[in-house]
Formats: C-alpha cells, structure tokens, sequence
C-alpha cells in the first residue's frame, strides 16, 4: 500500500503541474508525473471553487450575470495559468493548418497563435460565459464542480488510452498508466452528479463525446496525445458539460 504521505506529495504535484496555485516545494525524490494522474480530476474541486467564488462575488457586488461569468472565468484561468485554453488553441492551429501529422506537429510547438487557434479560443470563452450567465442567480456550485472534475477525468483518460504523439513533453511523461487512475475522479463525479439531480447525466455523457471527438482526432491526425491535445480534451469537456447543465437548469 502507497504511504499517505506518498499521496499527498503526489496530489501536490498534480497541483502544480494543473494550476498556478502555491503548493509548496517538493521533497526529493518527487514523484513521476505519471504517479499523480489519479489527481487530475481532484484539482478540479480547487478550480472549481474558484470559480464559483469568483461569480458568488461579482453577483454580490450588483454585477450581472455576464461580466459574473466572465470574472468567473477568468478567476479559473488564472488559477490554471491558461494552460488548458493555450493547448485549445495549439491543436486548433495544428490540426487546421497541419499539412500532415510531422507538420501538424511542429505547429503545435510554435508558440505563436493562428487564426484557427484565435478563433478556437474566442469560442470556448463565448460558449462558456453564455452557459454561466444564462440564469440571473449565476450558475451553482455544483454546476462549476462538475464540469471542472469531469473535463479534467477526460483529460486523465485521453492519457490512458491514447498513445504519446512525441517522445518527449507532458503527454510522453505521463503516458503508460492504469485505467486505475480514474477510480478517484469517477467516484468524486458520482457524488457530485448525486447532488446535482439526473440533468447531470446527460451534461458527463456531453463531456464525454466532447472529449471523445477530441481525442479521435488527434490520435488520427497526430498518432495520439501530447500536452497541447489534453489541455483540448480538458477544456472541450468543460465548456460542453457547462452547457448541458445550463441547458438541464433552464430547460
């Protein structure tokens, strides 16, 4: 059996390789990224309640429900350091520009934005704000719980069942794991679609197919995963997830 404090070195490498949040310095030896995958989806009850703070806040101060919504994203991408929204726009470039899977690829590298990748970015954030405003009272905590721990389990399972594109970068680093990593965040996704009623059903199984998409495509264009193709995975699950609870509350 893994020593606790084994797992909570391996929770706070999860957390600083996912946020820009303060977790302190790890011992030596730190643990391999791989070990901390089963973390992912925790560091989305952080994020998420970030958020969902950030919006708690805006509303209280008399904002509406849209600048509430975008403060609350920008709360979480702050928090992230924009990491998942700059691998959006990475495969948009790469796979709308890439010729083949070598040029796609180097693409992917250049750290400059294109057009696909502009637009790939100015939809998540429009999508995700319209989900998040479309109630006056904002968006539950629940709701911002969810789609932050369920976009980031997808993110863990593109790794487990997607081969690495690249011999080197995160997607390379964290490949060759268990399906056994997934256990936490499933069962984390269970009680919080318990507390949120039956439309959460349909917003994991959106998630899901917006994650699946992502990952197909990438691993027919580029032969798999790499760091830029889970932060797609991650936000694509997201901003679909939001919206079908948006849709579920409203509906």
């Amino acid at each position: 059996m893994t020593p606790p404090g084994r797992r909570i070195a391996e929770a706070r490498l999860a957390l600083i390789l996912l946020t820009r949040l303060p977790a302190g310095r790890l011992a030596d030896p730190v643990p391999p990224i791989a070990s901390a995958a089963w973390a992912f989806p925790l560091v989305g009850l952080v994020v998420g309640v970030i958020g969902w703070a950030a919006q708690a806040g805006a509303l209280a101060l008399g904002l509406g429900a849209v600048p509430a919504a975008l403060l609350a994203l920008g709360a979480m991408i702050l928090a992230t350091g924009a990491l998942h929204l700059d691998g959006l726009a990475d495969l948009a470039d790469g796979l709308g520009g890439g010729r083949d899977r070598v040029h796609a690829l180097e693409i992917m590298r250049d750290s400059r934005i294109g057009t696909y990748g502009a637009l790939a970015l100015i939809l998540a954030v429009g999508l995700g704000a319209a989900a998040l405003s479309r109630s006056e009272g904002g968006a539950p905590p629940v709701a911002f719980l969810l789609a932050a721990v369920a976009s980031r389990l997808a993110m863990t399972a593109a790794i487990v069942w997607l081969p690495a594109a690249r011999s080197d970068g995160l997607g390379q680093d964290a490949a060759g794991i268990s399906w056994a990593v997934l256990v936490p965040g499933a069962l984390v996704c269970g009680a919080l679609i318990y507390v949120a009623g039956p439309g959460a059903v349909g917003a994991l199984v959106g998630a899901a197919a917006a994650a699946g998409i992502v990952a197909w495509r990438s691993h027919e264009r580029l032969g798999g995963q790499t760091g830029d193709v889970l932060g797609a995975v991650q936000v694509s699950a997201e901003i679909v997830c939001l919206l079908a609870l948006s849709a579920a509350r409203t509906g």
